[in-house]
């Protein structure tokens, strides 16, 4: 069917040619068609088999020049280092491996979390469905802000611009029609030039249409393009990069040193080959290869965690960037607040003074006695009104509905009051109606009880509009005008509600209705009605966070000033008492940041915390100018018009349930339930990501500084060589690799949304590491040789001592690191259950390596006694009380 030329076929001959009924296929003809086609996704690269992924190990510089090791010593007959070497290697590669492996995984994982939809027509419905679900034949509905699923021959067309820049080059979106396509010089038509096919790829600027998948999957024009793409993609983030630059500068140093130490060793007599495999050990032992490969775990990892909080990472290097966050530039509705309207006030003007002009909820008004004696406020609000409520018998708390969402929070409002909106409606029904215009701001209805003939005339709308048509001297217009305005202060859609009863003998010609103006006349107000769109009840604890953090949030809405004002001071953006004397002093608006002269508006934006009626180009231009001075910006978006400003900022953040694909497409990340304080649990999660990242370096710069300075140390205080190479291979390999790897699963810090955000461009050495990884190290290889100095016999007895010290300095390292603040004790052994099963599998392994026969044969060690197992304990475990003392500095420091 690819061949087709369907921009050529009617809509007739398409659906005949592809069997697509009106109604849709039928679910059983949808999945017989998916068993022949195959999914509708493109095919990705195949994964690296593992054989690859192992040579990739193995290809490794330092790998190579250690296997060029372990071949000089098995050519001068040192054959068990060579056997032992060449198995150390394969140890290595194949934890690199795993590593790589679990990496590719999650990342794979991830992409298939990001899944479109698409509006199908099945079985004479409308359905939403998974695009990997469509197939040839189907009808599907596009909608602007919807991605194109498949190929689609479009068959009905209203005002439809579709953005084909992805696929065509055409930087404008382009208008497209329905009808067939012929070239009359008999040529082929271009792509771009196919105004009746739909793309998959593509985006829905503007319109809606409906079109008849005509391909699907590697069958579509962007599937032939993806086909000529299909090359490994390796994913690297900044911080990746960072540190490859930083492990050839290490290398460097570190192979400065290893010459140094072959030098030193030659000088005092060792033997030539003894001090090239122990140079070239401690080179490998020293650079920590695997960093990378643990980034990619970590960052992978963390990103499956965030959809645990709903956040869905769809960029990876978004998770390290999320821990930078300085700004928070948050869309209003759905995301600060529930995205539903409720009343929230009632001010009725009832004949009963007692309750006359008195701020009361509706519940007040209920009353029990029939349908008929419902007052004229709670009448208006149910029959005047055009949604429709799936269930009005029951809470209205779930239930779907339909309407305007003022109008369907009226209709629960009455509910709520204890009023059965379906009696009313059914006693009263509407029997000529005058609808809401921009002119009047008003809807007019009239209705006729069904036992009496009494007739109603009710009117909803806009205060000011409303009231000069009721019969109320100036003095009340004005009190009730200034009420509504006090209400609007207080962040609430008022309207007013009147009406006037007609005589059951007057009727009304409902073929020719009067003129709204000759019918709105001479109404009684009813009261005025306060209605908001609530903030959600999780986002004044998660503002108070945010600046706990260090981080600003900020409102960008289209919204009215008075109505985001309202809104920023109940959740706390904004103090209860700012400003109250000047309405809107704190809210910056479009109109007013367009008339700023350019000067202005840097500092007019660093100081303002409420944009409101601002348009899209100048979300971003305030991205633009926060970035400018300083800030890293994560920006919130729904519609297609926010994707340029989400794209633009640091972290673009969509709506998962409001959004648009194109809002998603362009993001960073998607927030599966719209809330704010997702955000900010996703902050908190890409701070642990890189607290954890830190952690590793420390842990294992630390261990091999240690490892050097013991090696270099020795010979000049004139003792033997305290490390073979391969116990130095050894040590680097069951303590960087199991340890290491749990850092990923290490907790939170207590602390991690108490701090200030980190600078972009801090190095991952800074705040101490440095110093740190010097002084820890250097303790690490005192002890080491402390041991080596007291330690009688054999000089196989004295590796084994310094050999078991060192591996064991560094377990207690490891989990002596786990928290920069808090002490061991307080942070538990079992909070990271990882850590303390790869310690003491370390340290199992360490057992087997000086106990078993083979162990001493390979390893060049001797058993150890209770009392020296308890002397380098004892030695080794000096490291954690330095450490925590290290920690009560810090702390006296921070405070």
């Amino acid at each position: 069917m690819a061949a087709t030329a369907w921009h050529q076929l009617t809509a007739d001959e398409c659906a005949q040619q592809l069997q697509s009924p009106l109604p849709g296929l039928r679910s059983a003809e949808a999945a017989a068609r998916l068993r022949h086609f195959g999914p509708n996704q493109l095919q990705e690269a195949p994964a690296r088999p593992w054989w690859r992924l192992l040579l990739s190990q193995l290809s490794d510089f330092m790998i190579l020049v250690l296997l060029a090791a372990a071949t000089v010593a098995g050519w001068v007959g040192e054959w068990l280092d060579t056997l032992a070497i060449v198995a150390i290697v394969l140890l290595n590669a194949i934890i690199g491996v795993v590593q790589e492996y679990r990496a590719e995984r999650a990342v794979r994982a991830l992409r298939q979390l990001v899944a479109v939809n698409a509006k199908v027509y099945r079985d004479g419905q409308l359905q939403t469905l998974a695009s990997t679900m469509l197939v040839p034949g189907d009808r599907v509905l596009l909608e602007s802000g919807a991605a194109v699923p498949a190929d689609l021959r479009l068959v009905q067309v209203a005002q439809l611009r579709i953005d084909e820049s992805t696929l065509t080059g055409e930087s404008v979106p382009i208008d497209k029609i329905a009808e067939a396509l012929m070239s009359p010089d008999g040529r082929a038509i271009a792509l771009a030039e196919r105004l009746n096919l739909a793309f998959k790829g593509s985006w829905v600027v503007n319109g809606r249409a409906i079109g008849i998948v005509v391909a699907t999957g590697m069958q579509t024009e962007l599937g032939h393009v993806a086909r000529l793409l299909q090359t490994h993609e390796t994913l690297t983030t900044p911080l990746q990069r960072r540190l490859a630059g930083f492990g050839r500068r290490l290398a460097l140093l570190v192979l400065m040193i290893c010459a140094l130490l072959f030098l030193f060793g030659i000088a005092r007599g060792e033997a030539p080959v003894l001090m090239f495999l122990t140079a070239v050990s401690l080179a490998v032992a020293a650079i920590p290869e695997a960093l990378p490969a643990v980034v990619t775990v970590a960052l992978a990892l963390g990103a499956r965690r965030m959809v645990k909080v709903n956040a869905l990472i769809r960029k990876l290097p978004a998770v390290e960037t999320l821990g930078s966050v300085t700004c928070i530039c948050s869309d209003k509705t759905g995301t600060l607040t529930e995205n539903r309207m409720q009343v929230v006030k009632a001010y009725p003007v009832a004949a009963n003074p007692s309750v006359a002009g008195l701020p009361i909820s509706l519940h007040s008004l209920a009353v029990a006695h029939g349908a008929n004696e419902a007052p004229p406020l709670i009448l208006t609000l149910a029959l005047n009104n055009d949604a429709i409520l799936a269930d009005t018998e029951s809470s209205t708390r779930g239930r779907s509905a339909s309407g305007d969402p003022m109008e369907i929070a009226l209709l629960a409002a009455v509910q709520a009051a204890g009023w059965s909106v379906t009696a009313l409606q059914q006693h009263w029904p509407r029997i000529a109606e005058w609808p809401f215009d921009a002119v009047r701001k008003r809807m007019t209805t009239l209705h006729r009880c069904d036992t009496t003939g009494q007739q109603w005339l009710l009117c909803k709308g806009a205060p000011e509009s409303v009231l000069t048509c009721c019969a109320l001297p100036a003095t009340e217009v004005d009190a009730l005008l200034a009420e509504a305005q006090h209400m609007a202060e207080q962040g609430l859609r008022v309207l007013a509600v009147a009406g006037r009863p007609l005589p059951a003998d007057v009727s009304l010609n409902t073929h020719v209705l009067p003129a709204a103006s000759a019918i709105e006349t001479g109404l009684q107000c009813f009261g005025l009605i306060g209605l908001q769109d609530p903030p959600r009840a999780d986002v004044p604890a998660a503002i108070a966070a945010c600046r706990r953090a260090g981080i600003q949030p900020r409102m960008i809405t289209g919204d009215h000033p008075t109505t985001a004002r309202a809104i920023a001071r109940q959740i706390g953006l904004l103090a209860e008492t700012a400003d109250t004397d000047e309405p809107d002093s704190t809210v910056l608006t479009g109109a007013a940041l367009a008339a700023m002269p350019v000067h202005e508006r840097a500092a007019a934006i660093e100081r303002t915390l409420i944009f409101a009626r601002v348009t899209p180009a100048q979300k971003i231009e305030i991205v633009q100018y926060l970035q400018a001075s300083g800030q890293l910006v994560a920006m919130t978006g729904d519609g297609v018009n926010d994707a340029p400003a989400l794209q633009g900022a640091d972290i673009g953040v969509a709506m998962g349930r409001r959004g648009t694909d194109v809002a998603r497409e362009a993001a960073h990340m998607v927030l599966l339930d719209d809330r704010f304080a997702t955000i900010v649990a996703a902050v908190a999660e890409g701070r642990r990501i890189y607290d954890n990242i830190r952690k590793f370096v420390r842990f294992v710069m630390a261990g091999n500084t240690g490892e050097i300075l013991l090696l270099l140390l020795a010979p000049l205080f004139g003792m033997p060589l305290p490390l073979l190479p391969i116990q130095i291979l050894w040590v680097n390999l069951i303590t960087d690799g199991l340890p290491g790897l749990a850092f990923a699963a290490e907790p939170a810090e207590r602390n991690v949304m108490q701090r200030p955000p980190r600078p972009p461009a801090e190095s991952l050495l800074a705040r101490g590491l440095w110093q740190h990884v010097l002084w820890v190290g250097a303790l690490i290889a005192g002890l080491s040789l402390l041991v080596q100095a007291i330690a009688g016999g054999s000089p196989a007895h004295q590796q084994t001592l310094v050999f078991t010290v060192l591996t064991l300095c560094q377990l207690w390292h490891a989990q002596a690191i786990r928290s920069e603040y808090d002490s061991l004790w307080r942070r538990g052994f079992t909070s990271n259950r990882s850590m303390l099963i790869a310690v003491l599998a370390a340290l199992a392994m360490h057992a087997v390596a000086i106990h078993s026969v083979w162990g001493n044969q390979l390893f060049h060690t001797v058993p150890l006694s209770a009392s020296e197992w308890l002397l380098c304990l004892g030695l080794s475990a000096l490291v954690w009380p330095a450490i925590e003392i290290e920690k009560v500095l810090r702390r006296v420091h921070d405070r």
